[in-house]
């Protein structure tokens, strides 16, 4: 079966961790829980508005923490932040309480490959890799990654797209050819077509902006994993 992630932003409304249950119903194979960041550099503006709201509605770690120790979700949960977070607390510190949250991995989108081996001893990693990416690089970013690569289809900043990106073909092609792990494709990826071509490529897809627009939008736990139910049954 092929892997779909979808992803949602801790705190983004009171009763947030509602969501994850229902994402897990729909057929979610992981999701992706993203701490707010004041500066989400690589995020676009879907995403930017959902960490505004969530860290003006006054979601800390400690809050987001406490919300998950109430709930239990049967797939694993993939956190994703900023290096600044990671480093602010150490290594070490910050992989425990990932781990006691119930999180099995974690994604630093701007934390350097060459920088990452402290963290990786505490927590394991789900590393990006670009079209931009040279082989050796994907070689050894296969080698360190667990779980499964991140395949960022296009150079820029998530959101939604009216197609999927050119590049996700050979990508997807380049990593499958250097590593064993599932290679997951995200970044723009939108439609339950979209979603359908991306894992035709690829092992999985990952769906961030498209599901938080709804959220933002006001979809509820049911409406927002209906869209998720959408994206496997076509894939």
């Amino acid at each position: 079966m092929k892997l779909l992630m979808p992803y949602i932003t801790a705190g983004i409304t009171p009763s947030w961790t509602s969501y994850l249950p229902a994402f897990a119903a729909a057929g979610a194979s992981y999701i992706e829980v993203g701490l707010p960041f004041s500066d989400p550099t690589l995020d676009g503006a879907t995403i930017q508005e959902a960490t505004a709201a969530a860290l003006a509605r006054g979601a800390t770690l400690d809050r987001i923490f406490a919300d998950l120790s109430e709930i239990s979700v049967p797939v694993p949960l993939i956190a994703s932040t900023y290096a600044n977070l990671v480093i602010r607390s150490g290594a070490a510190a910050f992989g425990a309480r990932l781990r006691a949250a119930g999180f099995t991995a974690l994604i630093v989108p701007d934390l350097p490959l060459e920088e990452s081996a402290e963290v990786a001893e505490h927590i394991d990693l789900v590393l990006l890799a670009s079209p931009a990416t040279p082989d050796a690089r994907l070689t050894e970013i296969g080698r360190r990654s667990k779980h499964f690569v991140y395949g960022v289809t296009v150079m820029g900043t998530t959101g939604e797209r009216t197609e999927l990106a050119a590049s996700a073909s050979s990508l997807a092609t380049r990593l499958k050819a250097r590593t064993s792990l599932p290679v997951l494709l995200g970044f723009g990826i939108s439609t339950p077509p979209q979603a359908a071509e991306a894992a035709q490529l690829a092992d999985g897809v990952v769906v961030g902006a498209a599901v938080m627009r709804r959220i933002l939008d006001g979809a509820t736990p049911a409406e927002a994993a209906e869209f998720v139910g959408s994206l496997r049954s076509a894939m």
